[in-house]
């Protein structure tokens, strides 16, 4: 009863509201910041390499790879999976839609973090909490955002991975459907626990330093299956085209559509417009805000072009037709076991692993930052430790629940961050578009694009950038 009350509400969100706000705000962003997604791509690669002034502090690089460890996970694989199982091949197509469109959301919402964000004893902190009680001057909107972050990732987003990592060994002859999703739920939440008892600085190292080689590893396969079944490539686009573009299938039955299921899952993993990234974006040290915010576009263009499109690509060329049955973990499986034989279940358990611990760390270490706005420090070392216990018991909890409840619990506390969200960041959109021709001017000028408040006419105070 619980999973189905849970359920209508989510189909009613996704089906109006959000993909109204998503869709129309991410393209009056596109069009805002005259398409800087793809306008300055070249700034995007530029940006991602600068280093701290002082050497100190958390660099670019690392800033997105927390992002990214958060966006690319399980979502990736499983939902991706699922997507195409329940949606159909269209669901590809308005994935890539959301990515494209909602990149631009990313630009403003990270760059507003940068330009709100606060100093700190260990750096600098910040994101859509700090920017709707600094511009909106709305304090208690702001709690109201934090707690459903919270419950987001802390909560839904982590049972959901801590399951779908849990899932990938039923392929096994060893799992026991009783034993065996506790047994891992435990070890994962014991190795996370470990991490986060090192605090931020732990997170960040881990992160920074397994995401690119589990993305690297990952896009290679895909393109060695792709290239083992390249004959059957345009048949594949033709299909995703024609699918996504079935009016009559789309319009039948439209809660079930590839254009929901794309847009549900596209959302999921690239989380653009959320408000869950500027958390990690705030916490970079750079010189101008709007260096920030082109590395997150970037960040959402890996998520959603490069890794959604690894998996739905693996699974499109396997040969392996998707259904009901297969949704989730077995069609993926099922697909790599079909071209690669025994390793390609291996291969799926380990990406899962990599995939899901980082995003473990990546969701916590957003958590983190709301608890610290919430309470309006950074909370005694005894807290911290309970905290970081609840956390681990939760991903231990995860592990054994059910796949559809999480997946609906999760949706509808990311699509109420949504809607708090993005209305504020178009109302305060004026703010980091100046910022973004501010930037744009000195680059034209030959210059490295340094940031002060009063270039833009910032009316509110900022602990930076004066």
């Amino acid at each position: 009863m619980l999973n189905t009350i849970i359920a209508s509400i989510n189909d009613a969100l996704y089906s109006y509201l959000l993909i109204i706000i998503l869709i129309l705000g991410g393209l009056f962003f596109t069009f805002r910041t005259k398409f800087a997604q793809f306008r300055l791509f070249g700034e995007q690669i530029r940006a991602v390499t600068e280093k701290p002034a002082d050497g100190k502090g958390v660099s670019s690089f690392q800033a997105l790879m927390v992002s990214t460890a958060s966006r690319v996970g399980t979502g990736n694989i499983i939902g991706v999976s699922t997507a195409l199982c329940l949606g159909g091949f269209g669901s590809v197509f308005w994935m890539w839609v959301i990515a494209i469109i909602g990149s631009a959301s990313a630009l403003i919402e990270s760059t507003l973090a940068q330009i709100y964000k606060k100093r700190g004893p260990d750096g600098c902190y910040g994101g859509p909490a700090y920017y709707i009680e600094k511009a909106i001057k709305c304090k208690p909107l702001a709690i109201i955002f934090a707690v459903f972050l919270i419950l987001t990732y802390g909560f839904g987003f982590n049972m959901l991975a801590s399951y779908n990592l849990q899932s990938t060994f039923s392929a096994y002859s060893f799992y026991d459907s009783e034993k065996t999703p506790w047994i891992i739920g435990l070890i994962i939440a014991v190795i996370v626990g470990y991490c986060l008892m090192g605090g931020g600085k732990r997170v960040v190292k881990t992160t920074s330093f397994l995401v690119p080689i589990m993305g690297v590893a990952y896009i290679l396969v895909s393109l060695i299956i792709i290239a083992l079944n390249i004959k059957s490539l345009p048949g594949v686009f033709a299909q995703i085209f024609e699918e996504a573009f079935d009016l009559k299938a789309i319009f039948g039955g439209f809660s079930g559509s590839c254009v929901m299921f794309g847009i549900k899952r596209g959302l999921f993993s690239n989380e653009a417009g959320v408000g869950s990234a500027p958390n990690a974006s705030a916490s970079a040290e750079v010189s101008h805000p709007v260096k920030q915010g082109l590395v997150q576009v970037l960040s959402v263009f890996i998520d959603t072009i490069l890794v959604c499109s690894a998996t739905a690509f693996m699974c499109m060329c396997s040969g392996v037709e998707p259904s009901s049955e297969l949704s989730g973990a077995p069609f993926i499986q099922k697909a790599l076991s079909a071209n690669l034989g025994e390793f390609g279940p291996i291969f799926i358990t380990v990406a899962m692993i990599l995939f899901a611990f980082t995003t473990l760390l990546g969701n916590l270490y957003y958590v983190d930052q709301c608890i610290y706005y919430i309470l309006g420090k950074v909370p005694g070392k005894k807290f911290m430790t309970a905290y970081h216990l609840v956390a681990a018991v939760v991903i231990f909890l995860g592990a054994g629940l059910s796949a559809d409840l999480l997946w609906n619990i999760a949706d509808i506390t990311m699509g109420l961050m949504t809607v708090i969200n993005m209305p504020v960041i178009l109302y305060l959109s004026k703010y980091a578009v100046a910022a973004l021709k501010d930037y744009d001017t000195q680059r034209k000028q030959g210059k490295t694009p340094v940031f002060k408040a009063k270039n833009i006419n910032l009316p509110h105070d900022v602990d930076y950038w004066q």
